[in-house]
C-alpha cells in the first residue's frame, strides 16, 4: 500500500472532521464497499474465513483478507487461528462490532423499504441471517 503522508491538508480536514462528526468516525471504522457486508455476515456468529469467502463470492481474497485486518486492527472482529491440521481461522464479532448489529439491521431493513424490486429477495435473504428479525 501507499504511504500516506500524515502531513498533508487533505489528512487535517479529515483528522478535524473526524473529531466533530460522528458520522465522519463511523465510515472511519465501517467505510468502503466491503466492511459492512463483512460485519453483516459476522452478525449470525463466528465463521470460518472459508466460510465468509463463499458467502461474500464477488469479493476477491486480497481484499477479503485486507478488509479483515482493517476490522481486526480497528477492533470491531476477532481473529482465532486454531492451532490443527489443517489449520483454519475463524472471526468472529468483538463488542463493539455486535454493538453494530442495530446500524447494520437499519441499513438491511432501509434495503428492503427503498427498493421494492428487490425488497421479496432482500428479505427472503435476511432469513439466512440468525438474530436479524
Amino acid at each position: 500500500m501507499t504511504a500516506i503522508k500524515e502531513s498533508s491538508a487533505i489528512q487535517a480536514n479529515k483528522q478535524a472532521a473526524f473529531q466533530e462528526c460522528p458520522v465522519t468516525y463511523v465510515m472511519e471504522k465501517i467505510g468502503g464497499y466491503w466492511k459492512p457486508i463483512i460485519l453483516f455476515h459476522l452478525l449470525g456468529g463466528p465463521r470460518r474465513y472459508s466460510d465468509l469467502r463463499k458467502s461474500i463470492p464477488a469479493i476477491s481474497e486480497k481484499v477479503l483478507i485486507q478488509q479483515l485486518k482493517q476490522l481486526e486492527a480497528d477492533g470491531l472482529l476477532l481473529r482465532q487461528a486454531m492451532q490443527v491440521v489443517p489449520p483454519h481461522v475463524t472471526y468472529s464479532l468483538t463488542e463493539a462490532g455486535r454493538r453494530l448489529h442495530a446500524v447494520l439491521y437499519a441499513m438491511a431493513a432501509w434495503a428492503v423499504e427503498d427498493s421494492k424490486e428487490n425488497a421479496e429477495t432482500f428479505t427472503r435473504n435476511l432469513q439466512h441471517f440468525p438474530g436479524i428479525s
